[in-house]
């Protein structure tokens, strides 16, 4: 975890007939981030080959902030998604070439792999892309060890297979970079576990794991036993277990336990309760026991957290 990072800063490189639905399942969890942890930890800018505005696959058109020849960063995702034949050509794969020396990482989404390959840039790496063109990936590009996977990261490479699979691999860079903890509040809030009906979550693999997350918000002060909540849902413990890795990158007592929490800090960083208090409704038996768990997640003790708030006003 980078608790006292500079904000990571990140290019999207946009190509015309880029999809939205990508776009918006990279982008948005890094403003969720940002938000949910009350401080930057992501700065983006949308950029074009040419610095003129790129029109995606929908017809939005969209104003960059400039050219990919005058843009740095730590990350540049590419994504051309549905033209990336007709974009994979010579003036790409020099623009590309030359902005590894400006970006140490380089991230194909979609079919943005196609792009990478084409400039020589994943050879000898592992790499994925949308499954419709993984086999003409293969032969296209020999020199690359294509990967049926969701996405892949392969050192200073990443490659993922469509616009779900962006939302995994965004959530997983989170983890890697600040914890946890921040990634399963990210994850939570796009699974929107309070709403009901079919149209709760994004994917039907996470319909049973969004009604196991409302069912511990909905008991934090008093915590369900495992088999109890995987009843209550009409899953076995073991389904249960196995769908919540998938989807959340975790098992239900790990889940269980951070949004505790989660829901300890909220309450010690907006209200002047006593600890013992905080302890009570997050269904921690004494204060001891939640400034020790507290201390394991966050890497600071609720007082600590609630002296350096104090300090910041």
């Amino acid at each position: 975890m980078n608790t006292n990072a500079a904000p990571q800063r990140i290019g999207l490189l946009l190509f015309d007939d880029f999809s939205m639905h990508c776009l918006a399942n990279t982008v948005e969890p890094f403003r969720a981030a940002n938000t949910l942890s009350g401080r930057e930890l992501y700065v983006w800018s949308f950029l074009s080959l040419d610095g003129q505005s790129v029109t995606s696959s929908s017809g939005l058109e969209v104003r960059v902030h400039g050219a990919l020849t005058d843009a740095g960063g730590d990350v540049l995702f590419i994504l051309p998604s549905y033209r990336f034949r007709d974009h994979a050509n010579n003036h790409t794969a020099r623009a590309l070439r030359s902005a590894t020396r400006r970006f140490p990482t380089l991230a194909g989404l979609d079919t943005g792999s196609w792009l990478m390959a084409a400039a020589g840039l994943l050879d000898g790496y592992r790499a994925t892309i949308h499954w419709e063109e993984l086999g003409a990936f293969s032969e296209t590009f020999p020199e690359v060890e294509a990967t049926r996977a969701r996405h892949v990261i392969d050192k200073d490479r990443i490659t993922c297979g469509g616009a779900l699979a962006a939302f995994d691999l965004v959530l997983e860079l989170i983890e890697d970079r600040h914890g946890a903890a921040l990634r399963l509040e990210v994850a939570t809030l796009f699974m929107s576990p309070q709403a009901t009906g079919p149209q709760a979550t994004p994917t039907a693999r996470s319909r049973s794991v969004a009604r196991a997350i409302a069912l511990m918000q909905e008991n934090l002060e008093a915590p369900l036993r495992l088999p109890d909540l995987a009843r209550r849902i009409g899953r076995p413990l073991r389904d249960l277990e196995k769908r919540m890795q998938a989807a959340v990158g975790a098992p239900p007592q790990t889940v269980y336990r951070r949004l505790r929490l989660i829901e300890a800090r909220k309450i010690i960083l907006e209200t002047e309760l006593a600890i013992s208090e905080v302890a009570l409704r997050t269904g921690y038996e004494d204060p001891s026991a939640l400034t020790r768990a507290f201390r394991q997640e966050f890497g600071v003790t609720p007082r600590q957290l609630r002296s350096g708030k104090d300090a910041a006003m």
